[in-house]
């Protein structure tokens, strides 16, 4: 059997994963051992964060809606509950576009549904 040398392979591994951790500070860009953890780390913190994304943009949408909506003479979950029992299906990410970048056809919108 011959010999496998695997100075090549480990090499290039680690050299991987120092580029994922260009722009750490401290040693964690530069120690394989701290950048190991800290790349590993930030890996959970991006899965994570995808998802807590999400919910802050709809936190976000919620209370442009209901800034808008109050400006009208109305509160968000009143119009809410007036949308869901006339069956009208408008997400709250359009209807915060809505409220935000043409306010005038908002107030019509919130004057049809009531």
């Amino acid at each position: 059997m011959t010999r496998v040398k695997r100075g090549v392979s480990a090499s290039k591994r680690r050299k991987n994963l120092l580029e994922d951790a260009k722009g750490y500070r401290w040693k964690r860009k530069s120690h394989y051992a701290a950048a190991k953890q800290a790349v590993i780390k930030a890996g959970a913190y991006a899965y994570r964060d995808r998802r807590v994304k999400k919910r802050t943009m709809r936190a976000l949408w919620i209370t442009r809606l209901n800034i808008a909506l109050r400006e009208v003479g109305q509160k968000y979950s009143s119009f809410i509950k007036i949308l869901t029992d006339k069956k009208i299906e408008v997400d709250r990410k359009v209807l915060s576009q809505l409220a935000m970048e043409n306010p005038e056809v908002f107030k019509k919108f919130v004057e049809s549904a009531k």
